[in-house]
Formats: structure tokens, sequence, C-alpha cells
């Protein structure tokens, strides 16, 4: 370990006697990464976050998330959890890994949590944001977030559309080719809540789920699109629900229009200072 975080984590350690859980609030453009997860030969948020913390801490250390992201994708809660191999009070650790990560990934906000806490098992659903725009130029600030549409959509169709997918309903026609869900549920996710935002020539489209497939939000926002711009009736979006086979499949819309706004747990990971 460099001398300055040796200095940092001595510092800190004070009075304090075990290693802990941390729980990390993460924040990203997604659009220099290859996804969440950690891969040989590609850049990718979880190693960004892993070096970061095995410079801070001088060893080895593995990150868990809520979930994954795919490339492209961008967070503004995803949340992680990583057991500490010496103790550094949350704000130290906040403070540390911002000044260590690179300008596209910072940690928002950092806590211990009971070791019991599990980031992805006690998680009961994700929001999902997805930001349309047509007929407007964006700051490039925007543009990196936004999906810029060649002509005008037919909002009140797509918004009609949305609807059709709140409750519970088989998703294998939104999920990517060879990703299809596994375990006792499959593809069955649910949506409690979707709705759709207008402010001017910009789109908001939330989607809150228990679970998703891969690839499953940016394909029900390409199928929005699809009705929205007239290829397609609202029957279809009804079909796709129906029966996977129904074809065509939806299409994908851009990873950089999509960003994992929240992840949901009954109650905050229980604290302990």
């Amino acid at each position: 370990m460099p001398s300055i975080y040796r200095r940092f984590a001595e510092r800190h350690n004070a009075g304090v006697e075990n290693a802990d859980t941390i729980v990390l609030r993460l924040a990203y453009l997604g659009g220099g990464f290859a996804g969440w997860q950690r891969q040989r030969r590609a850049r990718t948020v979880q190693s960004e976050v892993e070096r970061a913390l095995e410079h801070l801490y001088g060893a080895a250390v593995r990150v868990r998330a809520a979930g994954r992201t795919d490339a492209g994708v961008h967070a503004s809660g995803q949340v992680a959890q990583f057991r500490a191999p010496s103790p550094i009070p949350p704000d130290g650790v906040l403070a540390a890994l911002n000044s260590l990560l690179p300008h596209d990934v910072r940690v928002v906000h950092a806590a211990r949590a009971s070791a019991a806490f599990d980031v992805r098992r006690d998680a009961i659903g994700k929001l999902y944001r997805y930001r349309l725009a047509w007929g407007i130029p964006l700051p490039p600030w925007d543009g990196l977030r936004t999906w810029v549409l060649r002509t005008t959509p037919d909002v009140d169709a797509m918004v009609r559309g949305l609807t059709l997918f709140e409750g519970c309903h088989d998703f294998a026609a939104f999920a990517l080719a060879g990703h299809a869900g596994t375990g006792a549920r499959g593809t069955v996710r649910s949506i409690a809540h979707a709705c759709a935002r207008r402010r001017g020539r910009h789109l908001v489209v939330d989607l809150i789920g228990d679970g998703f497939l891969r690839g499953m939000a940016r394909r029900i926002v390409g199928a929005l699109v699809e009705v929205g711009r007239g290829a397609r009736p609202i029957s279809w979006i009804e079909a796709l629900l129906a029966d996977s086979a129904t074809k065509p499949p939806a299409p994908t819309a851009p990873a950089h229009g999509l960003t994992l706004e929240r992840v949901l747990y009954r109650r905050s990971p229980r604290q302990r200072g």
C-alpha cells in the first residue's frame, strides 16, 4: 500500500476494532465501459472499483453489486457491497475512493451494514429510467444519456402501450437472444409501475420491477418507439407479451438512453455507525 494510503488507514482506524461490511451507492456514465461485470480484456465498472479498493487497502477486494448493467448503460443508484480487509469509516472510504476512481465513476454514498445484509438477495426491485428526445439539439452532457429520435413520436400511443407492461408477464420476447431467465420463474417478471412523463420534446420512461432480464428495459422502450412512430400497432405489444415467437421481435433501444436510477429495499441496510 502506498505510504499516503497506509497513513490514511492508520489515522482512520483508531478506535475501530473489526473490519466492516461496507455498502456503496455508485453513479457512473456507462459509455466508457463494457458493463458492470469484471471482464478479462475489457474496461468495466467492477474492475475499476476493485482496482481502487486494492489501492486503498493494499489487498485484493471483491465487490458484489445488486445487479449487472450492460455495456453503455448508466447508473445513478447502483448498490454494491464488499468486506473491508481493514476498518476505515465509511466517510473515509468515500473520500479515498473518489480520489482514486476515474472521472466517469463516483461513490455518492457509503455506509456500514449488517454482516447479514446481501445486496442482491435483499433487493425487492429496481427503477430503470429511459430518456428520449426529438426535434431539438441537446447539450453534449444530456446527449450522453438520451436517445434522440429522428421524428416526433405519437406519445399518447406510447403511453397506452406502456400500460400493457404493468403486472406479471412472461418477458421472453423482451430478453436479448441467449439471455433467457434462469431459476424457477424463468422469464417471468413483474412490473409494479410503468409511467412516462413528457416535457416539451423530452420523454422520460420509468420502469419499476422485481427484476429485469438482460435487455428487457431497452426492448420495452424499443417496442414503445415502434408504436410511437407508427410502425406497429399497440396490439403487437400484446402479442409479444402473449407469445415470445411473435414476429418481428421487439427491437433494442440504444444503451446510452438507459440509467439504473435506484435499487429498492424494504429497509436500508442496518447501519452500525
